[in-house]
C-alpha cells in the first residue's frame, strides 16, 4: 500500500497543527509522499504566509525597505520549528531568499517560498527525505505545464525514495525560473506524485470533513459526500464549489487512483472518496449542488432560425471574437440563450449585439442581467423518476421564478437560473427536497 499525503495550509499553520500532521502520518505506514502547503491562518485575523510573501516582495521589487517584513515572515516559521522542538534553522535559506528579493526573482519565486520552507521543516520533523519542487516539476519556457517532463523527474526522483516531503505549489522551468500554479496548486503537486509514484491512494487533508452536499455558507450542517465520483465533481467545481483545485483531478483519473479528502482536525471522519465510477448507491438522489451569481442572459429570436444552416456558429462566433466565453446555452426552435459572465459582457455588450445583428439579422435581441446559475448533480438523478418535477416543485412552493433550464444529455447535472436575489433561498429550496425530505 502506498499513499500519497497533502496537507492544506490551515492544516500547517503552527507548531500545534504539524503535531496532528505528524500524528496522522505516522499513525499510517503506507503515507509515505507528503506534500505540504504554506502556513496558514491561525485564526480569522492572522494573515497567510504566502499573503505576507506577496506584500513583502512587492516592497523589495518598488525599492523599498522589506527586512522588517521579511523577518515577520521569518519568525512565522521560528514560532513552528521552536515548538516542534526542532534542531535546525533556516537562516540560510532566507539570506538566499533576501539577495533573491533584492534581484527582484519575481513574484513567483516569492510565493514559492512558503511551501519551500514548510517543506524543509516538515522533513526534519518527519525525517523524511526532502525534494525540492523546483527539480521534479516542470514548466515550458511560456510558464505552461510539462506534465511528461514532470511525470518522468518525478518518477526517477522518488523510485530512490522511500520517504519524501515534496513542496506543493510551484515547479521550475529548465532553467531554473521557479513558476507556480495557481492558488491552491498544492492539490495539483499532490495528484502529480500520486500519479507518478502509482499510488493506491491520494489523501487530501484540509479543515473540513469531506466534501459537502451543500455551501456551509448558505446551508448549516450541510451532510457530507461519502462518495463522488470525478464526473459529478467536475460539475460542481466548475459550478464554484471548492474543496480541491479543480486541475488536480486529471492526473489521478487517467491513473485510476481515488482521492480521499479528509480533516486534520477529525482524522477519525471518513471524509468524502473521489472515485472515477462506483456502483454505491447514493445516500441521496442527488450528489451535490453549486452555483454562481453573476450571469446575463442574451436571448435571441429569428422566425425559422431553425432551418438556417450556421446560426449559431455565427453567434457565437461574435462572442468568441470579443473573448467572452459561453457558460450555456438553451434553444428552443426559433429561440437560443447565451449565458456569459456579466462582468465580462457589459463592457462589449454594444459590439457584441451589433455584430449578431449584422451576421444573423434576428427579429428581437434581449438582454437579462443579474442572473445566477445552480448545478444540481448526482449520478442517482438518472435512475430516479420525477427529479425534475421535484425540483421545480420546491422551487414553485419557495415562490421562485425559474428563468432557465439544461439538462446535460448524461442525465448527471440540471443546471437552472434565477434571479441573483433569489439564489440562497433556491439552494436552501433544493436542499429541503432532496436531502431534508430523505433524512
Amino acid at each position: 500500500m502506498k499513499k500519497v499525503v497533502k496537507f492544506g495550509g490551515s492544516s500547517l499553520a503552527s507548531a500545534e497543527q504539524f503535531m496532528k500532521v505528524g500524528d496522522i502520518i505516522r499513525a499510517d505506514e503506507s503515507r509515505r509522499y507528503v506534500i505540504p502547503s504554506a502556513p496558514g491562518k491561525r485564526d480569522s485575523s492572522d494573515t497567510k504566509v504566502t499573503d505576507m510573501l506577496y506584500r513583502c516582495y512587492e516592497l523589495a521589487e518598488n525599492g523599498q525597505p522589506f527586512n522588517k517584513q521579511l523577518n515577520q515572515i521569518k519568525e512565522r516559521y521560528n514560532e513552528i520549528i521552536h515548538g516542534l522542538k526542532l534542531d535546525m534553522t533556516l537562516n540560510d535559506e532566507f539570506e538566499v531568499i533576501k539577495k533573491q528579493f533584492t534581484a527582484k526573482a519575481g513574484s513567483m519565486y516569492a510565493a514559492s517560498r512558503g511551501e519551500y520552507l514548510n517543506g524543509k521543516i516538515m522533513a526534519k520533523y518527519l525525517n523524511y527525505d526532502f525534494i525540492d519542487a523546483a527539480n521534479v516539476i516542470r514548466f515550458h519556457r511560456d510558464g505552461s505545464f510539462d506534465a511528461e517532463t514532470t511525470d518522468h523527474l518525478l518518477s526517477e526522483h522518488l523510485s530512490a525514495s522511500e520517504r519524501a516531503v515534496i513542496p506543493g505549489f510551484y515547479g521550475s522551468m529548465k532553467n531554473g525560473t521557479i513558476v507556480t500554479f495557481s492558488r491552491g496548486g498544492s492539490d495539483i503537486t499532490g495528484s502529480l506524485v500520486a500519479k507518478a509514484v502509482k499510488a493506491n491512494l491520494y489523501e487530501n487533508w484540509t479543515d473540513v470533513s469531506g466534501f459537502l452536499v451543500a455551501d456551509p455558507r448558505i446551508i448549516r450542517d450541510s451532510a457530507v459526500i461519502h462518495t463522488i465520483t470525478y464526473m459529478e465533481l467536475r460539475e460542481l467545481a466548475y459550478m464554484g464549489a471548492s474543496v480541491l483545485h479543480e486541475d488536480a483531478i486529471f492526473p489521478v483519473r487517467k491513473a485510476g487512483i481515488p482521492i480521499n479528502i479528509r480533516n486534520t482536525n477529525a482524522p477519525d471522519d471518513d471524509g468524502t472518496m473521489i472515485v472515477a465510477s462506483t456502483c454505491r448507491i447514493p445516500k441521496y438522489t442527488i450528489t451535490g449542488i453549486a452555483g454562481k451569481k453573476g450571469f446575463v442572459a442574451v436571448n435571441i429570436e429569428k422566425d425559422m432560425m431553425n432551418a438556417e444552416i450556421g446560426f449559431c456558429r455565427k453567434v457565437l462566433g461574435a462572442f468568441e471574437d470579443n473573448g467572452i466565453s459561453i457558460e450555456h446555452m438553451p434553444s428552443g426552435i426559433d429561440t437560443m440563450t447565451v449565458f456569459v459572465d456579466q462582468q465580462e459582457f457589459e463592457d462589449k455588450e454594444q459590439k457584441v449585439i451589433s455584430e449578431i445583428q449584422d451576421s444573423v439579422h434576428p427579429d428581437t435581441i434581449d438582454l437579462e442581467s443579474d442572473l445566477a446559475l445552480i448545478a444540481v448533480v448526482g449520478r442517482g438523478m438518472k435512475s430516479t423518476r420525477g427529479t425534475a418535477g421535484r425540483l421545480f416543485s420546491a422551487l414553485a412552493h419557495a415562490h421562485i421564478n425559474v428563468k432557465m433550464i439544461d439538462q446535460g444529455s448524461s442525465e448527471l447535472n440540471i443546471i437552472i437560473g434565477v434571479k441573483n436575489e433569489d439564489f440562497n433561498d433556491a439552494i436552501k429550496a433544493i436542499y429541503d427536497i432532496f436531502v431534508v425530505a430523505q433524512l
